[in-house]
């Protein structure tokens, strides 16, 4: 298996156990407080995040860089948009 080419992440959040909308949540509550260009991992059990999160990325124009299955759990890559 080739190395992912996601980004190490600037902070990882783990809601793990939680089921939507606590996932975008707490991504977003997260996003205010990092730089333009910060990446952030969200790591969910709710596979719901696997649609959530792009969704999530495009009405908020955060960029969605990838999302990935680990085991029951999944791993989806956000980088902050620059402010206008």
């Amino acid at each position: 298996m080739p190395a992912s080419p996601l980004p190490a992440p600037d902070l990882t959040l783990d809601t793990s156990g939680r089921l939507c909308p606590y996932p975008i949540v707490e991504i977003a509550r997260a996003m205010k407080g990092l730089s333009a260009g910060a990446v952030v991992c969200l790591v969910a059990t709710d596979p719901g995040i696997v649609t959530d999160v792009p969704m999530w990325c495009r009405a908020t124009r955060h960029e969605h860089l990838g999302t990935v299955r680990e085991g029951g759990a999944f791993r989806s890559w956000v980088r902050k948009r620059a402010t206008p």
